[in-house]
């Protein structure tokens, strides 16, 4: 049985899950500052030639691409997964670390690593969802989307009912994501910049597209939400609404598309103190509502335990169920396959 490990490169964190046979079996969490110290993604590589021999390893994606192994990678598509402009490459921008830690894994001849696709890589999102937009969901929400998956399944088996068509709302540290599965497949979703309100950004505009084509810092992707709106004068009260009002529209619009029986809450922003508890009770006017459970012994970020599952499934696991109803193994393009060239001849 696969022996295999997930990571997930937050904003906050780096969190690694190894997983013997379907089952947790270690699991650690190197936080934002230890990444992005000099040694920082030595460590990582460290960590993970302990764990060795391994069979896969789900690594730091980014944006995602379609399925491809550490000695495939090319170097458009290792840009594509960090999305920084020539003229931003090399400083610290974006999540922390991540192009360093990329890289170092990218030089690891004998760890086998796979880098997975984002959702607007799959073939179950359709065409014209993804136009005019680069982010439906990075590689990290596709994992978060596999772990709610991987429960449902295992409720299945219990015999316990399972809604076919349900949500996935990820509130972190930084972004607000959701995503839409519809009978296992990842059909929608409104994620990152391109999704609502934040508690480190707006949201509610195509950062990224903006990004790629001007001269915009990639560190006004990370502004402009909860936060910033307290840092500059706003009461908590009137942030909260902006906040709130932002998620539930964006929710109410895609179940006006894609009827949601319920949805699953993931992410550490559920547990602020002073917006959390606010944003569940709103949404639990749209649709009953749960916290997105854990596989047994976890204790790492969602999308870590996710990462694993797929890398599971992929080695031919318990979970190979989950990466066939996402169709993971025939996703294809680019992060900048929706993009039009507009200002042609303008």
């Amino acid at each position: 049985m696969p022996r295999v490990v997930g990571c997930d490169p937050g904003t906050s964190s780096l969190d690694l899950l190894l997983m013997v046979e379907g089952n947790v079996a270690d699991q650690v969490r190197f936080e934002a500052k230890e990444l992005s110290a000099a040694d920082g993604p030595a460590r990582v590589i460290e960590r993970l030639r302990m764990w060795q021999p391994l069979d896969l390893i789900a690594g730091p994606s980014g944006y995602g691409a379609p399925l491809v192994r550490a000695g495939e990678m090319t170097r458009t598509l290792r840009d594509e997964m960090t999305l920084v402009r020539a003229d931003e490459a090399g400083t610290a921008v974006g999540v922390r670390g991540f192009g360093r830690l990329l890289d170092a894994l990218l030089a690891a001849n004998d760890l086998p690593v796979i880098f997975t696709p984002g959702g607007i890589h799959l073939p179950t999102v359709p065409r014209w969802r993804k136009v005019h937009t680069i982010d439906l969901g990075t590689a990290d929400k596709v994992a978060v989307a596999a772990l709610a998956l991987a429960m449902n399944e295992r409720e299945r088996r219990e015999g316990r009912a399972v809604p076919e068509r349900f949500g996935v709302v990820e509130f972190g540290t930084a972004f607000t994501s959701i995503l839409v599965l519809d009978r296992g497949r990842l059909v929608d979703a409104q994620a990152g910049t391109n999704g609502p309100m934040g508690l480190g950004s707006a949201g509610r505009w195509d950062g990224e597209s903006a990004y790629l084509a001007g001269s915009l810092s990639k560190a006004r992707l990370f502004r402009g939400g909860w936060n910033d709106l307290v840092a500059s004068g706003w009461s908590r009260e009137e942030a909260t609404q902006a906040l709130v009002e932002s998620v539930v529209k964006a929710v109410a619009g895609l179940m006006a598309v894609t009827p949601m029986q319920r949805l699953d809450l993931s992410g550490r922003g559920w547990d602020h103190a002073v917006v959390g508890e606010t944003l569940t009770q709103a949404l639990k006017r749209l649709a009953p509502v749960r916290r997105l459970p854990s596989l047994p012994r976890a204790w790492v970020k969602p999308a870590a335990q996710g990462a694993a599952i797929l890398a599971d499934g992929l080695a031919g696991g318990d979970f190979r169920s989950v990466v066939a109803a996402l169709e993971l193994e025939t996703a294809r393009g680019s992060v900048r396959d929706g993009l039009l060239e507009l200002d042609r001849g303008v």
